[in-house]
């Protein structure tokens, strides 16, 4: 490792917190079903609470003040159950006419979306702060002169519940890059990432997946990855759910 990369770990007191965040619930689930048949996968409940209230967990204790939901699959009852949230204020972006996928939805939810940069969470996986709080750690090892995009990574060998393969290669800089076709990538993107609203400049219109942003960021040299250091939970089938449950219990 060289010796630029431990540095880039600590906190920057210069550093502005991250107060506002896009939580990207509107996915349909089809992987989780049955338990998504009559719930949007964002309420299936792990260790006694839903997915998405541990997301907001992390958001309020990383000094998160506001969060944009974008909706769509059983809209109503998701919308029913973040409107008794507390400690945090929620709006949200209606997609119950089109589903938008990542990017779309994103671009789309801009306009509630106050700073030019903000975190994005998958609000359906679930995630342990080690040492340093994962949000808190994104905003520090934030470089807006380098940065479009900065992914929170997890080893592949500490993916908990993942079956992939890796997504992302990382160079001494923290620059990812993807895996090649038919080989292992050392790092799986965890669905936490910060994005300045650059990225969104020319998108298309409609639905897109955040996977075109993040190659234009790639070809640029402005897509950047840090490691997480703690605990992180791939939660996209009924099964994981169990293991999930089974491995938080054991510490």
């Amino acid at each position: 490792m060289s010796r630029k990369a431990p540095l880039a770990l600590r906190p920057q007191p210069s550093t502005a917190p991250i107060r506002t965040a896009m939580l990207l619930a509107a996915g349909l689930g089809k992987r989780m079903r049955p338990l998504t048949a009559m719930r949007p996968k964002p309420m299936v409940e792990v260790a006694g609470k839903p997915l998405i209230d541990h997301a907001l967990d992390r958001l309020r204790a990383a000094g998160v003040e506001r969060a944009v939901v974008n909706l769509h699959y059983l809209a109503d009852a998701l919308e029913g159950h973040l409107k008794r949230a507390k400690g945090i204020e929620l709006l949200f972006s209606d997609e119950r006419g089109e589903l938008l996928e990542t990017g779309g939805g994103i671009a789309k939810a801009l306009p509630l979306l106050e700073d030019d940069r903000f975190v994005v969470v998958n609000s359906d996986n679930l995630w342990i702060d080690g040492p340093i709080d994962a949000i808190r750690l994104l905003g520090d090892r934030w470089d807006d002169a380098e940065m479009d995009c900065l992914l929170l990574v997890v080893p592949l060998a500490r993916a908990n519940c993942h079956n992939g393969q890796g997504d992302f290669h990382m160079d001494a800089a923290g620059r990812l890059s993807r895996r090649k076709a038919g080989r292992v990538a050392p790092f799986v993107f965890t669905g936490v990432q910060i994005v300045s609203k650059r990225l969104f400049a020319d998108v298309p219109a409609g639905s897109f997946s955040m996977n075109l942003l993040f190659d234009r960021a790639i070809a640029s040299g402005r897509l950047y990855g840090v490691v997480h250091q703690g605990l992180w939970f791939d939660v996209g089938t009924p099964p994981a759910v169990g293991k999930t449950e089974a491995m938080l219990r054991e510490g």
